[in-house]
């Protein structure tokens, strides 16, 4: 049995993609597969080793990051298809041409991609969690710059139409944090995990806000650091390298946290939720936006009642099951220790710990619309973008962005914005209609 038909075995001889091996041997995809003008490129036998040893989504992974694989077409439709069971690798006749192809010494576990991590330490301590940031962000600056655009803003933009420029969308996102949080001047604002400094340099030119930017990535505090400088706003800009967990210096009148909670993970959530209520004054706002998943619900019907009502016991006792990793793959390439939760349990934890939750808004189709311009831009310099991170990141990237794209697109991932307040004797400071939406 040549490469190509090892492949598609796995797929009942009919896979959805056409198969090219490194032997020259070619199976045509499925003629009514929507993926049949994509090419799967098995470009080496480690890719088979890979998958062998490690079947599923990391395998593959692995086998597309280190260059063993690739494709030719849409990305995004391979990450729609649906993996073999790995029952199938143990087919006789696919161990037999396994065997024969890679031989006795094929079959031993290869050397993960160099650029796989796996912190160590006790989970969501001061000491891991600098791990994992500093894998994620103390890459390079001009790679962001390259993906990000001028902006430099790596989360969810806002827009008004999906024709608008990343630049003018990011500008909309941060402004809208602005406006919820109500920031007036000389406002102090805490923006927890601030990055390359956008939000806190729009808080202080455009609002007049005195701003502290927290940090734990020292490139980024210095790359802020010099953009303050730039755009005449270091009088009211302070960037920090330092964990949430050691501000010492509140309270302030509202906090920002623009993508960071998903590093904090579920067992440090209530600490998280405790702290910044701590952080803000009476009448101080808080906005927290973060990346989610949805409940997981029954497909083909509504779950009963007593399913709903188990779900609601779990619940209101702080049962409920642990949080996802985002996948396999982005645990070990892009977000390590990374933690999804849905939005009711973030809700639920954020008013336990005393804050009144007052307006809740969801960015699902944003995210994606943001997700492929960022693509649109690492692909338009692909090729710099491996002369300054390495191949393998460089694939790693686009691998992560089109997967996140389609995540958002198919409502396996959300994103959600939630305001809230620390009381005040009974008063929220929110007036009774809100209009924050931005005027451009």
């Amino acid at each position: 049995m040549d490469v190509a038909s090892i492949v598609a075995a796995l797929f009942d001889g009919e896979p959805p993609f056409r198969v090219e091996a490194f032997d020259g041997s070619v199976v045509p995809a499925s003629v009514s597969s929507p993926t049949h003008d994509t090419t799967l490129k098995v470009l080496r036998r480690e890719a088979l080793t890979r998958v062998l040893t490690r079947p599923g989504e990391l395998g593959l992974a692995r086998a597309y990051v280190a260059g063993d694989l690739d494709v030719d077409g849409d990305l995004d439709g391979l990450l729609g298809v649906k993996l073999p069971p790995p029952s199938r690798l143990l087919r006789p006749r696919v161990v037999r041409a396994l065997l024969a192809e890679l031989g006795p010494h094929g079959v031993r576990p290869l050397a993960p991609p160099s650029i796989e991590v796996r912190p160590r330490g006790v989970l969501h301590s001061r000491a891991r969690d600098r791990q994992a940031v500093t894998h994620h962000y103390d890459v390079s600056s001009q790679f962001y710059e390259m993906v990000l655009g001028p902006s430099m803003t790596y989360s969810c933009a806002v827009f008004s139409s999906p024709d608008d420029t990343l630049e003018i969308a990011q500008r909309r996102k941060v402004d809208l944090i602005a406006r919820k949080l109500a920031l007036r001047e000389g406002d102090r604002l805490l923006d927890i995990g601030c990055g390359w400094g956008t939000m806190a340099i729009h808080a202080a030119r455009h609002y007049g806000a005195r701003v502290v930017g927290i940090t734990l990535s020292e490139p980024q505090a210095r790359y802020a650091t010099q953009r303050s400088r730039d755009e005449g706003v270091a009088d009211l800009v302070e960037f920090r390298v330092q964990d949430y967990r050691d501000v010492d210096d509140a309270p302030f009148d509202a906090v920002s946290s623009i993508g960071m909670s998903e590093h904090v993970g579920r067992r440090s959530l209530d600490a998280y939720s405790q702290r910044i209520f701590g952080y803000l004054r009476p009448g101080g706002r808080f906005l927290n936006h973060a990346i989610g998943r949805p409940v997981p619900l029954a497909q083909d019907a509504p779950p009963s009642r007593a399913a709903v009502r188990a779900r609601q016991v779990r619940v209101a006792l702080g049962l409920r099951g642990p949080s996802k990793i985002y996948s396999p793959f982005i645990e070990r390439y892009v977000f390590p220790d990374g933690e999804l939760h849905d939005v009711g349990t973030v809700v639920t934890l954020f008013q336990t710990h005393g804050f009144e939750v007052r307006h809740l808004e969801s960015l699902r189709e944003h995210y994606s619309l943001t997700l492929r311009q960022w693509i649109a831009n690492l692909m338009k310099r692909f090729d710099e973008a491996v002369s300054e991170v390495g191949e393998q990141r460089a694939r790693a990237w686009r691998l992560y962005v089109t997967g996140s794209a389609v995540g958002f697109e198919r409502h396996h991932l959300e994103i959600h914005q939630i305001l809230s307040v620390r009381p005040d004797n009974g008063r929220s400071g929110v007036a009774l209609r809100a209009h924050w939406e931005p005027d451009f």
